[in-house]
């Protein structure tokens, strides 16, 4: 549920902004309700995404061991990713 308010928020933020260029995405994302909200965003839809791969592996992965081994990959693989894309919003809302 918290992915659609999320989803149009960022949908028509970026919409009301009058370039998508660095500067002013910039300048949006210093504001704290932007980054806090980009932030969530991310995390909620890196969370959304884990789940739904997850089910996938548990389904369609049956022996064991590779079942074990592509969980573990997995949630590693997401965590990576999903904090490294919160780690380039907050670098860009606090300035490089």
């Amino acid at each position: 549920m918290a992915l659609i308010p999320l989803t149009l928020w960022f949908f028509f933020s970026l919409l009301a902004l009058p370039a998508l260029d660095y500067e002013t995405v910039r300048t949006w994302l210093a504001l704290p309700i932007s980054s806090f909200l980009a932030v969530l965003s991310v995390a909620v839809l890196t969370y959304h995404s884990y789940l739904g791969t997850t089910v996938v592996i548990e389904d369609y992965v049956h022996a064991a061991g590779l079942k074990v081994l592509s969980l573990m990959l997995l949630r590693f693989l997401y965590v990576l990713f999903g904090g490294a894309s919160i780690f380039a919003i907050l670098r860009v809302a606090f300035g490089s």
